[in-house]
C-alpha cells in the first residue's frame, strides 16, 4: 500500500464537507483537507477565467485509487473533475500506521 495524496478543486457553493465525510466513512480517504476560499486563474472555453475555489487535498492509498475516482466523479460538480495524484515519498511511522488503518478495508 502507497500513499499518494488526490487534489481536486470545486466551486465554492458546494459542500465540500459532505463530500469530505463520506470519502473518509467510506475508508476511500484517510484524511481530506479543505482549503475553503482560493483563486484559480485557468484556461476553459477558449477564455481564460478567474475563479473562487475551494482545494481538497484528500490522502489516500494507490490500492484505493480506482474507487476514489468513481466515487469523486460520480459526485462532483464540475464537467471535467480536477483528479491530480501525487505520491507520499515518506511519513513518520505512527502516521503511516494511522494511515494504513484508516483506509484498510474492514474486516468481514
Amino acid at each position: 500500500m502507497k500513499p499518494v495524496l488526490v487534489l481536486t478543486t470545486v466551486a465554492v457553493d458546494f459542500d465540500v464537507r459532505a463530500l469530505a465525510h463520506a470519502l473518509v466513512e467510506m475508508r476511500l480517504a484517510a484524511c481530506v483537507n479543505i482549503i475553503e476560499r482560493m483563486h484559480s486563474v485557468y484556461r476553459w472555453e477558449g477564455r481564460v477565467a478567474d475563479d473562487a475555489e475551494q482545494l481538497l487535498l484528500i490522502k489516500t492509498s494507490d490500492e484505493r485509487l480506482t474507487e476514489l475516482r468513481q466515487e469523486l466523479f460520480r459526485r462532483h460538480p464540475y464537467e471535467v473533475p480536477e483528479f491530480v495524484v501525487i505520491p507520499i515519498a515518506e511519513m513518520s511511522e505512527a502516521y503511516g500506521e494511522w494511515f494504513r488503518s484508516a483506509v484498510a478495508e474492514p474486516p468481514l
